[in-house]
């Protein structure tokens, strides 16, 4: 029987899927979706307005935001990343979070693994030269055999350390956790992040947004990285100091980077996404169709079972 509960559906991501809008209408009754415009804000408040349940993405979600939605009961991540929601907020209000970690990490992971082959084989920039009319024959060099190094040993670092197997990369790793176990059965290195940074040919990021993480990559930390050396980072814009690591592109300070996460999205630095040595996408490492679906099942089923639990 359906769910007579009250649901907004904040993303526009979640909204513009028709087999998630599909999916959702079959347990709730009274749902209302977003499928044009980002809201920020007190539109985030207006939007919600009554609901009791909402999905929500990438939107900041805070206590004045809430603080204008005096019905609602939970609020259903659709993604992975909770740097954007207020968790204090919401304890503090006795509104529920509903999460689900790694539901995108083969996503994430296999782009990382992509930016790597592409970078180390010059893929990416061969083939824009190429479009450009110029005919150049640069094969770069093999990722088997290299060392990687991977900063954030979670849900993401973890499927990237499986995907790496048939390269028989070195694989160095960084955690603030202790999984010493975990990483002797699977033969990776625990090392210092200075040691990772200055050892590794690719450099992956793949941590939470924290006060101990932001711009964990600096012009201090990239002193300590290789000059034919690659940063990753697929996992959140605010890990890099974007100005610091386009000096170190411009001068080859290091060999090069690729980035699918920024500051400010879509990024308006037009002289980073322009450099040679940068690969840039626009936010879509946990975008794959199977992971857009694992992701919003996994929104819809914390809201059924909170409602349903009531």
């Amino acid at each position: 029987m359906p769910i007579q509960n009250k649901i907004a559906v904040v993303s526009r991501t979640f909204s513009q899927n028709p087999e998630l809008v599909k999916e959702l209408q079959k347990h709730f009754v009274d749902v209302r979706f977003n499928p044009e415009k980002k809201l920020i804000g007190e539109a985030i408040s207006e939007f919600i307005g009554d609901a009791e349940g909402t999905i929500v993405a990438l939107e900041e979600v805070d206590g004045k935001v809430l603080d204008k939605c005096p019905n609602l009961k939970i609020v259903s991540k659709y993604g992975v990343g909770l740097n954007n929601l207020d968790l204090g907020a919401c304890k503090e209000r006795n509104i529920a979070v509903g999460w689900t970690g790694g539901t995108n990490k083969l996503s994430v992971a296999e782009m990382a693994l992509c930016f790597m082959i592409g970078l180390s084989r010059n893929l990416f920039q061969t083939s824009v030269r190429l479009k450009n009319g110029t005919w150049e024959k640069d094969g770069g060099a093999q990722l088997s055999g290299r060392t990687v190094g991977i900063i954030g040993v979670g849900h993401v670092g973890k499927e990237l350390i499986c995907l790496l197997k048939p390269f028989h990369c070195k694989i160095l790793v960084n955690d603030v956790i202790d999984q010493r176990d975990y990483y002797v059965a699977e033969g990776v290195t625990e090392v210092s992040k200075e040691e990772l940074l200055a050892k590794s040919d690719f450099i992956s990021l793949h941590v939470p947004l924290t006060s101990d993480t932001e711009r964990m990559i600096n012009k201090d930390t990239l002193k300590l990285v290789r000059s034919d050396a690659y940063i990753i980072n697929t996992a959140r814009g605010p890990l890099v100091n974007y100005a610091d690591l386009k000096d170190a592109l411009k001068t080859e300070r290091i060999a090069g980077a690729a980035v699918d996460v920024y500051d400010e999205e879509p990024p308006k630095d037009k002289e980073l996404l322009a450099l040679d040595n940068l690969i840039c996408t626009p936010h879509i490492g946990g975008n794959s169709k199977e992971a857009v679906i694992s992701m919003g099942m996994a929104a819809i089923l914390h809201l059924k079972e909170y409602f349903a639990s009531k």
